[in-house]
């Protein structure tokens, strides 16, 4: 037996948190589910699984129902869904859309009962409610009858969460008997090991990253099963098309900026590349420039990009920063500004002049200063 686990579609997502990027980012996910049915045949893979959350939520626009049935149904393999607690199965859910009547090869498993599958059995565990506390593969039998596939969306015991949500035990795979148990929820790709030193459970993750952070997404997996007992052989196939960067820079030297933009230079294919780019340290006065050009090229090369500068205060020995300054009342509100901005400045402190606020206020006015010498 050989098939493709993926799940977490997210499919009608908002990604309101990246803007105008948010548009390509929905229209990636609809062209990488495209894909997995390519590579579902690239590799003979006998049919495919989805372990839930197909659909972002159940208020999704009934026209993009219509479209990811028309992918699923273009499969040249048979494809089995669950839902999952996103979409879970309720009354008015997108299950109910009649584009599901019409596709043959597409099968949403709406009851738990075994369901005969190419090589072996399938266990689905449909989500009915959007929240939780029992285990949604407690009611697979145990048995020892061919190949025995689980099909659920939860959380893996162990994982830290605030509430229960449909918990899923680590054994859940031995303790039913299972030669593999498919999962979905968590957006990053996790194997689990029994106690017997065979993976035997998994989260694919989602098959294209949902946001900054994510660890391990953007894949799906090719899972093949010998026998009943054998020890599944589990493949993990990249299929993100857009690539979610994360970048956590300190500065601490004069110049660090310029390494900086050599390494944001460096990104590739920055068109497909969204990236979060978080600075903090110290700030010299004649890298400000710097920074601010940083701050253009990746506004107008990657397809989203934002800069946090909050947690960057002016270098305490960089007098620049009060130099440039012309004398009078304004050199003597920056060299006040540089004081409070100090972490180590000891001395008392107007209400409200945090370093932070001191930091941001010193580095406006050394902005708008530069900009009337121009």
């Amino acid at each position: 037996m050989k098939f493709i686990h993926t799940g977490d579609w997210q499919l009608g997502m908002k990604a309101s948190h990246v803007g105008a990027a948010a548009s390509k980012v929905r229209e990636a996910r609809l062209l990488t589910a495209k894909r997995i049915g390519e590579i579902a045949g690239q590799h003979a893979a006998d049919f495919i699984l989805i372990a839930g959350d197909t659909f972002d939520d159940n208020g999704v626009d009934r026209a993009l129902i219509q479209r990811a049935v028309d992918i699923l149904s273009g499969y040249s393999v048979p494809v089995y869904i669950i839902p999952g607690n996103h979409d879970p199965l309720v009354p008015g859910s997108v299950w109910e859309h009649p584009a599901w009547r019409s596709a043959r090869t597409v099968y949403v498993l709406k009851e738990k009962i075994p369901v005969d599958v190419s090589g072996g059995t399938l266990f689905p565990c449909p989500a009915y409610e959007k929240q939780s506390g029992g285990d949604p593969t407690a009611w697979i039998p145990a048995g020892n009858d061919g190949i025995r596939i689980g099909l659920a969306h939860g959380t893996v015991e162990g994982i830290r969460q605030d509430e229960p949500d449909y918990p899923i035990p680590r054994d859940a795979a031995q303790r039913a008997g299972l030669d593999y148990l498919a999962i979905g929820h968590w957006h990053s790709l996790a194997l689990y090991t029994g106690f017997d030193a065979v993976t035997r459970m998994a989260y694919s993750g989602t098959h294209e990253p949902t946001k900054f952070g994510e660890r391990d997404s953007g894949n799906i997996l090719l899972v093949e099963i010998p026998s009943h007992g054998s020890s599944p052989v589990i493949t993990p196939i990249h299929t993100g098309l857009l690539t979610w960067v994360q970048m956590n820079e300190n500065i601490e030297t004069w110049g660090d900026s310029d390494r900086l933009f050599q390494r944001v230079e460096g990104i590739s294919n920055p068109n497909e590349t969204l990236l979060l780019l978080s600075l903090s340290g110290l700030l010299f006065a004649q890298d400000r420039e710097k920074i601010a050009r940083i701050q253009e090229v990746i506004s107008s090369r990657f397809l989203y990009a934002a800069m946090d500068i909050s947690k960057l205060i002016p270098a305490p020995d960089d007098d620049d920063w009060v130099n440039t300054v012309p004398h009078g009342p304004i050199h003597d509100v920056a060299l006040r500004l540089k004081e409070l901005s100090d972490p180590a400045y000891a001395g008392s402190r107007p209400e409200g002049a945090t370093v932070d606020v001191a930091a941001r206020a010193l580095l406006d006015l050394y902005g708008i200063i530069m900009e009337t010498k121009r």
